[in-house]
């Protein structure tokens, strides 16, 4: 039989959806599970994505531009220059999600055999989509001990060989809920202009924000313009994940350039996900004040509650909807299958992402899960609960 390829065997499965078919399995069997593995928020899609695509009256859903309808970039590119990010419709590839925008980057900039550096624990995707280009990830360790900050620029020196061709980062981070400020942005911006780098940032969190944080994007960073590219979707702030709608932006022209053919090869993106994008970009700020405050609701309650479950420890995240939490068990992959498979408070369970997927470096996240705090506080409530009894009797409990 012929063999797959060693591409292939080299992908990593998802450590947010491989535990899926346990969960299926727990619902069959009438176990209420609660889902924090996953970053879907509950929030309602805002009212005027929804009406637009129940209002589309085009006789035929054809494809369209490859970079993205030109109306719908126009009215991004304004969006952008409303928060001081000072880009036209010719700077932005709409993508299919912001992952296509992750791989468009890649596959742009980089050769087979080039390296990235990524600060871990990093989405899990990143490690795929490099994967898949043929390029190695280089992580840099942020540890839980000092809440995820980014870690010295000293530190990103000493891994920078003749392969390094950019770094990667994720502001505010997925899955630690880090927010990077502009000073350390700044720092890193040195390096990249030192060594001549490209500079990926995926900033597709940059409305969650919060004790007074503000969100610095790196399009805003002075002299390294043309290295840098922003990947951006509309999934997280309108609740809109299964749109998959999300864009590449960049100053480099030459990169756009690139991008095209690659987006020419897909076609297009999903039509009908750019009407419902094009129409969020008229969200009454009201909307996002809710959105707001739920989320900091939810953060205050479910991240205090974990950390008053004995040996927990859950960072309080400045941004995002995530945390990376440090349980008291000898292996997070497998107690986020027991939980799954064996364990039941109540008649409920949780579903958690094991954190050892985040990481890049082998050993690291064995005792961490990724939590997404994207339930309502009374199902949050009940999730905490169920963790809490769960690590009472977990055999690997340490």
């Amino acid at each position: 039989m012929p063999k797959i390829s060693n591409r292939g065997s080299q992908m990593q499965a998802s450590p947010i959806r491989k535990l899926v078919p346990y969960a299926e399995v727990a619902k069959k069997k009438g176990i209420k599970v609660y889902h924090l593995n996953i970053g879907q928020p509950d929030i309602k899609t805002p009212q005027t994505a929804l009406d637009a695509i129940r209002n589309f009256n085009f006789d035929v859903i054809e494809y369209s531009h490859s970079a993205g309808n030109e109306s719908y970039r126009k009215k991004l590119a304004k969006s952008y220059q409303q928060i001081g990010i000072n880009v036209n419709e010719n700077e932005i590839i709409v993508t299919t999600g912001g992952s296509e925008a992750i791989q468009f980057a890649m596959l742009s900039c980089m050769n087979h055999g080039d390296e990235v550096i990524i600060p871990e624990p990093f989405y899990t995707n990143y490690n795929g989509f490099a994967t898949a280009a043929g390029v190695i990830v280089v992580p840099i360790t942020s540890t839980i001990d000092d809440g995820f900050a980014l870690p010295p620029i000293a530190e990103f020196e000493k891994l920078i060989t003749p392969k390094t061709k950019a770094i990667t980062i994720c502001n505010p981070n997925n899955p630690t809920g880090y927010l990077y400020s502009k000073e350390e942005l700044e720092q890193l911006s040195e390096i990249v202009k030192k060594h001549d780098l490209f500079l990926f940032a995926d900033e597709v969190y940059r409305e969650f924000c919060y004790d007074g944080e503000e969100h610095f994007s790196v399009m805003k960073l002075k002299n390294i313009e043309q290295n840098v590219v922003m990947m951006d979707s509309v999934s997280k702030r309108y609740s809109e994940c299964g749109v998959r709608i999300g864009t590449m932006v960049t100053k480099n022209k030459e990169i756009i350039e690139t991008a095209m053919k690659f987006a020419q090869a897909r076609l297009s993106p999903p039509s009908l996900g750019q009407v419902a994008g094009e129409a969020s970009l008229d969200t009454p700020q009201e909307y996002f004040t809710e959105v707001y405050d739920e989320y900091i609701s939810r953060r205050n309650f479910f991240i205090g509650a974990l950390n008053k479950i004995d040996k927990v420890m859950a960072p309080m995240p400045k941004g995002a909807f995530y945390s990376i939490v440090r349980l008291p068990i000898d292996d997070s992959d497998k107690f986020c299958q027991w939980l799954l498979e064996d364990f039941t408070y109540k008649n409920q369970t949780v579903m958690l992402a094991p954190a050892s997927g985040f990481y890049s470096t082998e050993g690291l996240g064995r005792d961490e899960v990724r939590v997404a705090y994207v339930l309502n506080n009374d199902e949050l409530a009940n999730a905490a609960k169920v963790i809490e009894e769960a690590l009472k009797v977990y055999p690997g409990r340490i």
